[in-house]
């Protein structure tokens, strides 16, 4: 009796970012199965599995780190904050080795740096990073270059490629804080980086509501290492925390969206304002920052005269939100003392600017 041919298997079709956001992580499609993963609260399991214990692993982890991984083109782990994200990928650095950074990025991780340089740790080298000629001249004896695009607060970018081209010639690892691009506008990993790093808190949760970090690699050996720092240092994300940041990143494509136009409507009506001397706007996402002409007395002016704005310090969520980075006394004395900068939420964007430009007219000279 002849045999019918295989039936050829079509190929997974390739999703965009928008369809993963709502459709990685989810429980399996059978019947009475549930349409998002549960919240499962243990601290210990039955033996003779993979978890074991509430340190090593949780389903709702898990399904959180299936759906960053997927956007990300990586494998994701989570952490209790992004700062203790950023702490774990610097513990691996060896002892007295070179990190290069931006001069001018987020606080916490400079502040990191600085710890662990006066303790004798590591060995700091903080560079511009848009000169990408000197960037890639302290790669040559460095064991990690670490790298934002867009910089917190500047806005500042980074030549992605070619700064990891040489670094990876040097035989240093390249980590990327995509917290203020997200995945939807750039994965670093597909420029052949090594880490990429978020503070989930931001624009992946979207509501404010949520501490939470992220490490995505594509390198199984160095995942795994990563994997085993966090079991030994316990510094896992909880599971509520984990839940929120899944539930937020259905919407992410839909807020970032809606987001990125305000800004950039924001973005052409400042440039035209009197009070204000700088804008900043690397041509994508939702954050801006400006430098008030008056300097930094009206900076602060206008972060307590606004109604619909935020004066808060953190950045990412549905809600406008704003600061003078410079009234942090830790901030890089790059930053100019009157920049301000802007996250810019899901709201109407005539009420953002009306609210804006009242506060804004006060601060002429």
């Amino acid at each position: 009796m002849a045999l019918d041919p295989p039936t050829p298997t079509s190929p997974e079709p390739i999703l965009s970012p928008a369809t993963i956001a709502v459709t990685a992580g989810r429980p399996a499609h059978v019947p009475d199965a549930p349409l998002n993963t549960p919240i499962t609260m243990a601290s210990t399991y039955v033996a003779g599995g993979d978890l074991e214990y509430g340190r090593y692993g949780n389903p709702t982890w898990t399904a959180l780190e299936e759906a960053i991984g997927a956007l990300e083109g990586g494998r994701c782990l989570t952490f209790s904050s992004g700062l203790a994200a950023v702490s774990t990928v610097l513990d691996l650095v060896g002892n007295g080795a070179k990190v290069v950074a931006p001069r001018g990025a987020y606080n916490g991780t400079i502040m990191q740096l600085a710890d662990l340089e006066s303790r004798g740790r590591i060995r700091a080298e903080l560079v511009d990073i848009t000169d990408t000629e000197a960037v890639v001249a302290a790669c040559d004896d460095a064991a990690l270059v670490w790298l934002e695009s867009p910089t917190n607060p500047g806005l500042e970018l980074a030549d992605i490629p070619t700064i990891r081209a040489a670094a990876h010639e040097a035989g240093a690892y390249v980590v990327v804080d995509n917290t203020f691009a997200t995945p939807l506008l750039q994965t670093p990993l597909a420029d052949d980086v090594d880490l990429v790093v978020h503070s989930a808190t931001k624009f992946l949760a979207g509501h404010s509501d949520v501490l939470l970090g992220a490490i995505c690699t594509r390198d199984d050996e160095l995942f795994a290492v990563l994997k085993g720092r966090r079991d030994l240092l316990g510094a896992v994300p909880g599971t509520l925390e984990a839940w929120l940041v899944l539930r937020g990143l259905r919407t992410l494509h839909l807020r970032v969206e809606r987001a990125q136009a305000n800004a950039q409507e924001l973005v052409r009506r400042l440039g035209e304002h009197p009070a204000v001397g700088e804008v900043r706007y690397p041509g994508f996402g939702a954050i801006v920052s400006i430098v008030l002409a008056q300097g930094a007395m009206a900076a602060d002016l206008l972060t307590h005269k606004t109604k619909l704005w935020v004066h808060a310090t953190s950045l990412g969520g549905v809600e406008s939100t704003f600061e003078r980075r410079r009234r942090w006394k830790t901030e890089s004395a790059t930053v100019p003392e009157g920049l301000v900068r802007l996250s810019v939420g899901v709201e109407d964007v005539e009420d953002l600017w009306n609210d804006l430009r009242v506060a804004l007219d006060g601060c002429v000279g």
